[in-house]
């Protein structure tokens, strides 16, 4: 299951006038028992809590204090993050008559309209405080403590994620914590500040809100896990390219189980790497499976073995225990025909933590082909409903159909018919209506949602970040080679300067006579050079409103054309 983890606040949500219904109790007791966490996030202290709730112990963490303690009932633990305010201030504002006022572990507490009185005093006394509103309470905290900061501590000491965790509240205050997390639900006695910011809103009050949507939850359990994606808001999708040049087209970060092939060079790789980089960026926690070695760091990621180190399974899940963290599995270390049962042994584990933890939500395999080739029997490994997998190969027809039966969305690089024909040869489905009339253009792919009656579909491929950056570099410090190089010639060919990057381009900019520079940009020949050998519309753009501008001296003009270089292009000092 996705969605493993529910976070609550309890005023206003949870409790009605402090009590917890006999029915929220029960529904919370019965999505404990289908697996699910339960964590309560509140303003309230602690012990104030265990007074007018003493069922505390159902869950299995909570967050008190607006985020400022953390404790976990099964253990008792408790741990503060955070320091109260200095006596100073709670005795400045108790000579200034401020009733109510609750001083706990870390916060302080009181009601409007006090709050100007409490904002004075941290002002006079120079505090790093903050003040936060919860349907007329006034709460102070040290910079940076709230209920995300405090789910977030308690997350992750779990080992879980918060792209795993449901969360519902009612007040300003929630807010923090219901942004953070994979699906935020406001019950539908919410303020309307937030119920317009979340993504789903129940609709019955308080906890009958909360016996709503843990039966939405449950309910999905009874029917298909995989349709808990219907509940996944937009926010979360993964772009996968642009269509026409510049409409975006994108995916669902659950709910599939992707194939991308082609022939070797087709740019299965770009396509592959750009998917992961953005399931990295959304905080999914991403485990690819490298047999050859040709991935490359990621961000937040780390690479367990190479040509001389085998990794270990156990190795593997420690890595993995950190919600943050993603991992390249390196397979160089171990014989090509062993590398089909490392995976058989690593793949059981993998998807024993996603029972657990929810994680790692996409497990990326490379040279599918070899990995579960057609004469292995991937049955004994991949179970029939799986998903968030990833699987790139040359050859579909040489994949087990027990790992193709999988697939409901095929990516074709480079020839997409003939990808398409092996791929429904092999599991059996029929192919496309019309898959002759695709005419695969240059740095596009085709996509085929196999579980709609759409018909596939060509988009353009953005280029991963980490490819971006290696070619800038080669723009600014590489060499471009003698067809892309810019020569500064003059008029009358007089000079034969070659500038083979950007580098040396500012470097000969700033030392040729004004009478070169200036027939280079009459003629617009930077600007073009831009253009058509570096492939920068957007500064080539810039440079020629520079060229075709009068009245610019050639200092300004070379100055210019210098900073317009040096925004977009990082280059050594």
């Amino acid at each position: 299951m996705h969605y493993l983890i529910l976070a609550t606040d309890y005023d206003g949500t949870l409790a009605k006038d402090g009590k917890v219904s006999e029915a929220t109790l029960d529904a919370l007791k019965r999505l404990q028992k289908s697996g699910r966490k339960l964590i309560l996030a509140t303003g309230r202290q602690l012990e104030d809590l265990i007074q007018v709730f003493p069922e505390v112990n159902l869950f299995d963490c909570i967050v008190a204090e607006n985020g400022a303690v953390i404790y976990f009932p099964p253990t008792r633990e408790e741990i503060l993050l955070g320091s109260l305010p200095p006596e100073k201030f709670v005795q400045a504002l108790r000579s200034r008559n401020i009733e109510p006022l609750a001083v706990g572990k870390v916060i302080v507490a009181t009601w409007e309209p006090n709050e100007m009185e409490v904002l004075t005093v941290i002002r006079e006394l120079g505090l790093d405080l903050q003040v936060i509103f919860n349907k007329g309470a006034v709460m102070v905290l040290p910079a940076g403590i709230n209920k995300a900061s405090g789910l977030s501590e308690a997350l992750d000491r779990m080992g879980l994620s918060v792209r795993n965790t449901v969360a519902v509240g009612d007040a300003e205050n929630d807010l923090s914590f219901l942004k953070l997390c994979e699906l935020s639900v406001a019950v539908a006695n919410a303020l309307p500040s937030v119920k317009s910011e979340v993504d789903w809103v129940t609709d019955e009050n308080r906890g009958e809100g909360v016996v709503e949507l843990i039966e939405r939850l449950l309910t999905l359990d009874l029917t298909d896990d995989l349709r808990e994606s219907s509940i996944l808001p937009d926010r979360h999708r993964i772009l996968l390219g642009k269509l026409d040049g510049d409409r975006d087209v994108y995916i669902q970060p659950l709910n599939r189980n992707i194939m991308l092939a082609g022939i070797s060079g087709g740019g299965k790789s770009t396509l592959a790497t750009g998917l992961i980089e953005r399931f990295i960026d959304k905080s999914y926690q991403v485990c690819i499976i490298d047999p050859e070695g040709d991935y490359q760091s990621f961000d937040k990621t780390v690479i367990l073995g190479n040509a001389q180190q085998i990794p270990t399974s156990a190795e593997v899940l420690t890595v993995l225990s950190k919600p943050e963290q993603n991992l390249i599995v390196n397979l160089m270390g171990v014989k090509i025909n062993d590398r089909p049962l490392f995976l058989a042994q690593l793949l059981p584990s993998l998807l024993e933590m996603r029972v657990r933890t929810g994680r790692p939500h996409w497990i990326v395999i490379d040279e599918v082909h070899h990995m579960f080739h057609a004469d292995w029997n991937a049955a004994v490994t991949l179970p029939q409903s799986v998903n968030g997998i990833l699987m790139v190969t040359v050859h579909p027809e040489h994949v087990a159909t027990s790992a193709l039966s999988l697939i409901d969305t095929v990516i074709a690089v480079k020839s997409p018919m003939q990808t398409f024909k092996d791929f429904c040869t092999t599991v059996g489905h029929p192919l496309p209506n019309d898959p002759l009339s695709l005419e695969l253009a240059s740095g596009s792919a085709v996509a085929w949602f196999l579980t709609t009656e759409d018909q596939p579909f060509q988009f353009e491929v953005i280029r991963p970040l980490q490819e971006r950056q290696r070619h800038m570099r080669n723009y600014a410090e590489g060499n471009l080679g003698n067809d892309r190089c810019f020569f500064f010639r003059g008029e009358n060919n007089q000079l034969n300067l070659k500038a083979q990057n950007l580098i040396m381009f500012i470097q000969l900019a700033a030392g040729v006579d004004d009478r070169t520079w200036l027939h280079h940009l009459h003629l617009q020949d930077y600007s073009r050079w831009l253009q058509n050998s570096i492939k920068d519309k957007s500064l080539a753009a810039e440079v020629s409103e520079i060229e075709t501008d009068t009245n610019l001296s050639p200092t300004d003009s070379r100055d210019r054309i210098k900073l317009a270089i040096e925004k977009r292009y990082t280059l050594p000092a």
